[in-house]
């Protein structure tokens, strides 16, 4: 089990920056695909980016491809999300999750067996 927590969340003008990061219990962290989702008010979770157990694939939504990269360090047990050119269309709470299937990032939530508490990034305009 993995028990997951972010941070780095806030409030930023349209096109400033933000840096997430999801620090990971345990000593299984590399052992995980991990991915980052979010939820604005009245919407559905929808995924953003995932990334493999070793960082080696990563896959985005068309909404954030070109303005966000995930990244990890298995050493620190820890999940970056570094998100650049911020649209108030990304405000949302932002989860991480922890997939034990490793090899292939992916899209669907529900392949996703441990999730953060969520982290708020509110851009304004």
């Amino acid at each position: 089990q993995v028990q997951l927590v972010e941070s780095g969340g806030g409030l930023v003008q349209a096109g400033g920056s933000l840096r997430l990061s999801c620090a990971a219990s345990g000593r299984t962290f590399s052992t995980y695909a991990m991915g980052w989702f979010r939820q604005a008010p009245g919407k559905e979770r929808e995924f953003v980016t995932a990334i493999s157990w070793n960082g080696g694939s990563t896959i985005y939504a068309d909404s954030v491809q070109g303005r966000f990269t995930i990244s990890r360090d298995n050493a620190k047990n820890t999940l970056y999300l570094q998100m650049n050119s911020l649209k108030p269309e990304d405000t949302a709470v932002y989860y991480c999750a922890a997939d034990r299937n490793p090899r292939y990032p992916r899209k669907n939530p529900n392949v996703y067996d441990y999730w953060g508490q969520g982290t708020q990034v509110t851009v304004s305009s």
